[in-house]
């Protein structure tokens, strides 16, 4: 077992890891920066790989990769995982190496949630959704195949359905809703999200999760809990992700539905840091909370970074999220659930704004096909307590 010290150590090597390393270099230019990464990619823009990909001819793939280690120096440790922190000892293990720190940013993210069934194909027709290696091998099999399934119709669910069909994919979507969207949109406006998919040829199955099933060199049956059965050549997993927290417990780290940080990022560990999808921290508009998102990947990623180096700077950004499918983008600021009550200001038939209220104040905002508002939607949850229904009509635009 050898020894390597890092003045900075980041566990983790997606997009928290490429803007932490940038934050550190904004403030100490020569200090030293390790990453051990799990995956078999240096870091690279995720959200391309569930779009951009798939639908713009000019985004290739050189334009995926980050250059992490190009801009700023960092060693990184691909294909290594990280198995115990010790913070006394400012120590981490991993794959029979130890790695000493000065400072330990903890970014593991998560790990896609499986189907429940079993799988005799070795991986080959039976797939989450994650890393670049994951995109590489649905895109092989997108060509190679006939008819994919896709299970779940959050995010990345209905971004893969859409990709696949407009890749000439005989395309099935599976999801737990009446309606695709249905958990977020209000009625009307999840119905309308829906057609897009059916225009395009997506067949949709509703109201019923994967129980079950078997998948083969021949292609996928899933059993679902309504007793219904349905059959494609491969299958891929759009469920989401279990938050990656096992290392920070074992390592006595304070968790509540993520790392647990304050406004400056720090654990209940000296030296030790959280950031991305991992971390539950204090919004200074919303509340404590965890975000698996690019926009706070980024963000949080650049400060814990600088206050890795010393920076002491609260994070203070409230970030957004976004999807992209069929020509339509909806970005969103906040909380959005479909069971609250909400105000719908339309500009038109194509863009429009909701607000989404809880006991009459604005918790979330979605932009639909309106650009450039982001700062609008994050000004009207700043002052949220002092804003009436009548006021929510015409301000973003």
């Amino acid at each position: 077992m050898t020894t390597t010290h890092f003045d900075y150590l980041i566990v983790g090597g997606g997009m928290v890891a490429d803007t932490a390393a940038r934050g550190i270099r904004e403030i100490d230019a020569d200090g030293s920066i390790g990453i051990l990464s799990d995956d078999v990619d240096e870091p690279y823009t995720r959200p391309a790989l569930s779009k951009k990909l798939w639908t713009d001819e000019e985004f290739t793939w050189d334009k995926v990769p980050l250059g992490t280690s190009d801009d700023t120096g960092a060693d990184i440790r691909l294909q290594t995982r990280a198995t115990a922190i010790r913070p006394d000892a400012h120590e981490v293990d991993a794959d029979g190496d130890t790695f000493s720190y000065g400072k330990l940013l903890i970014a593991t993210g998560g790990k896609p949630v499986p189907l429940p069934i079993e799988d005799h194909s070795n991986g080959e027709r039976a797939l989450t959704f994650r890393t670049a290696e994951d995109y590489r091998h649905l895109r092989a099999l997108a060509k190679d195949v006939d008819r994919i399934a896709v299970v779940g119709g959050g995010y990345i669910g209905s971004e893969l359905a859409a990709a696949l069909v407009q890749n000439d994919v005989e395309t099935v979507l599976i999801h737990t809703g009446s309606v695709l969207g249905d958990a977020v949109f209000p009625a009307a406006l999840a119905e309308r999200f829906e057609k897009l998919f059916r225009d395009a040829g997506v067949e949709i199955v509703s109201g019923s999760k994967v129980a079950g099933g078997e998948v083969d060199a021949t292609g996928a049956r899933l059993e679902l809990e309504n007793g219904d059965e349905v059959s494609a050549d491969a299958v891929v997993s759009g469920l989401g992700i279990e938050v990656a927290v096992d290392l920070a417990e074992k390592a006595g780290l304070q968790v509540d539905d993520g790392v647990h940080v304050d406004a400056q990022l720090r654990t209940s560990a000296d030296d030790v840091y959280a950031a991305g999808d991992v971390a539950s921290y204090p919004d200074r508009l919303l509340g404590r909370r965890r975000v698996e998102h690019v926009d706070n990947a980024n963000e949080q990623g650049r400060a814990a970074g600088r206050n890795l180096a010393g920076a002491a700077e609260p994070y203070t950004h409230t970030p957004y999220y976004y999807s992209a499918v069929f020509g339509i983008r909806y970005e969103a600021v906040g909380t959005l659930d479909s069971s609250l009550e909400t105000v719908e200001d339309w500009i038109d038939t194509d863009r429009g704004v909701v607000y989404y209220l809880d006991d009459d104040r604005v918790v979330g905002v979605l932009l639909w096909n309106v650009e450039e508002a982001r700062d609008a939607a994050r000004a009207v949850l700043a002052e949220a307590d002092t804003l009436t229904r009548d006021d929510l009509v015409g301000r973003i635009r």
